[in-house]
């Protein structure tokens, strides 16, 4: 069974977050909601909260396939200031394991240094913080072993991609179906 670590701060856009948790547990794929604050609540963007499962000092790479890292600014503010997130993907780059961000997340994957002459999406406006990578205006974005997206109305469309990334095609129409996605 592939395994997905989602990384969590206060400040987080929930839709974001909590939309791959969701989408990726359908698809069969463990799911880790890693908080990077002190403790296990999350606070998010909107004042929704919710509770990660482990911290990210506690996590065994060794066993994870893939990270993502959602947006809200925030949020990303607070996963750059946690050392331990910038090695945890400075690690998974390394590995060519598959990493993943949403609106301001691709800003987290640039501090860590693994966004350097990849192509990338986010959120509008983020991109005058990004240097020496090339920002598209699209939908999503798939650069080898990095996927990003621009912001919550595409939440649904990173987790099929990352879905897809570690599964089968068959996989996405799978859930896809089962959340009736363009059923009517």
């Amino acid at each position: 069974m592939k395994k997905v670590i989602v990384l969590l701060a206060d400040g987080v856009e929930e839709v974001e977050a909590l939309t791959q948790v969701d989408y990726l547990r359908r698809a069969g794929i463990e799911v880790d909601m890693v908080s990077a604050n002190d403790g296990l609540s999350i606070t998010g963007a909107h004042n929704i909260r919710f509770k990660a499962e482990e911290f990210i000092e506690d996590i065994e790479l060794k066993d994870v396939d893939a990270v993502i890292v959602p947006g809200g600014l925030k949020g990303v503010e607070n996963l750059i200031a946690n050392e331990k997130v910038l090695e945890v993907l400075e690690k998974m780059n390394s590995q060519n394991k598959l990493i993943a961000a949403i609106c301001a997340g691709p800003l987290v994957l640039y501090e860590a240094g693994v966004l350097e002459g990849k192509v990338y999406t986010c959120y509008p406006g983020i991109e005058e913080k990004i240097f020496r990578a090339k920002f598209v205006k699209q939908s999503s974005i798939t650069d080898g072993n990095i996927i990003t997206a621009p912001g919550p109305a595409y939440a649904q469309k990173l987790a099929f991609k990352v879905v897809r990334y570690l599964l089968e095609r068959e996989d996405v129409k799978k859930l896809k179906n089962e959340i009736l996605y363009k059923k009517y």
